[in-house]
């Protein structure tokens, strides 16, 4: 049996193993911080336009992207498509959505979280945005259809909506108007900012990521994706060609090239943000790639010509899922 002496030492050795262990761990996450710090950053606690919102405004926003007199036949609202309530990721999880008389729109639903962060508006830039954007909807005849901008507000006057207008927009003649309802939509959009535990590994904490999504950050870092998905949200500030190195399967959508008119932005559409990406599936702007591991896989193919394994697939994809939002939606107007 060992004596005590030297049950002491062997316990003073092994504490200071340990000791060397931690170290080693925290040194490893302050070295992946650092790298991590060069590409991306938090999200910041507001979005661009936000100092100019109000309460009355946001309350208004609120009721009216909920509000289904919007749509030609009450059927639909901008909730209907970009689901926030009940802890929806902002989609439908639809590849493409319905519009309110049944007709499906061409492309996938891209959440309305952080939205407002993003270089422009819809897949092909073609709202400056978020009040840009607002206005396009309602009287697209595939989505909700209503046939001009007049009556879109004589069914909100009839919906008793001038008071609350009155109060969001004092100064305006008149406050009800088509203008200052996409606005008021806007206002509210710009108060749908996630969080994730990946902010709080940025801002410091080793512990708000486990060792296999440090991991997958490092897999993520070096297999190149930082590329597109870069900054705050992990994309949303760039245009991309779908099929860079390797060419898409579908050439019936031409993307910016519709809006530009110019050759070089044939299959070219904004990169999305990956903040909050593992609930809002199926992915890609036709909404073909089903799973999260799919779409990681064609990305790196179509994108970077990268084989990647099912290990560094998965890796990845272990890393994405540390990025769904943990911020619960307060509702004021919906029940």
């Amino acid at each position: 049996m060992l004596n005590n002496s030297v049950k002491n030492t062997l316990a003073v050795v092994g504490l200071c193993l340990g000791g060397l262990a931690t170290s080693a761990t925290a040194n490893a996450d302050a070295a992946l911080r650092a790298q991590a710090q060069a590409f991306f950053k938090p999200l910041p606690a507001a979005m661009p336009g936000s100092e100019n919102d109000t309460p009355e405004r946001i309350a208004l926003g609120e009721q009216l992207y909920f509000e289904t007199a919007l749509s030609t036949n009450g059927s639909q609202s901008c909730n209907s498509c970009h689901q926030v309530d009940n802890n929806g990721a902002g989609v439908d999880n639809e590849p493409t959505s319905p519009g309110a008389l049944g007709e499906r729109g061409g492309r996938n639903s891209p959440t309305s979280f952080n939205a407002g962060f993003h270089i422009a508006q819809f897949w092909d830039g073609r709202a400056a945005d978020l009040k840009a954007q607002a206005k396009g909807p309602i009287l697209n005849p595939v989505e909700m259809a209503m046939p001009d901008e007049a009556t879109a507000e004589q069914r909100l006057r009839d919906a008793g909506y001038a008071t609350a207008f009155a109060k969001a927009f004092p100064n305006a003649e008149p406050a009800l108007s088509y203008d200052n309802m996409a606005e008021a939509i806007a206002a509210f959009e710009r108060t749908l900012i996630t969080r994730d535990r990946f902010d709080e590994f940025l801002a410091g904490d080793d512990q708000a990521l486990n060792a296999a999504e440090k991991q997958g950050l490092k897999t993520f870092i070096s297999t190149g994706c930082i590329a597109c998905h870069s900054g705050a949200t992990l994309g949303g500030t760039m245009y991309q060609k779908m099929g860079v190195v390797n060419a898409y399967a579908n050439t019936s959508d031409i993307g910016r090239q519709e809006v530009t008119g110019k050759a070089s932005d044939r299959f070219v559409f904004k990169v999305p943000a990956l903040r909050d990406i593992s609930r809002t599936a199926p992915y890609f702007h036709d909404g073909a790639a089903k799973t999260l591991d799919e779409a990681v896989k064609q990305m790196a193919w179509l994108q970077l010509g990268r084989s990647l394994s099912d290990a560094d697939t998965a890796s990845i994809v272990t890393f994405l899922n540390a990025l769904e939002n943990t911020r619960p939606v307060t509702l004021s107007s919906v029940k």
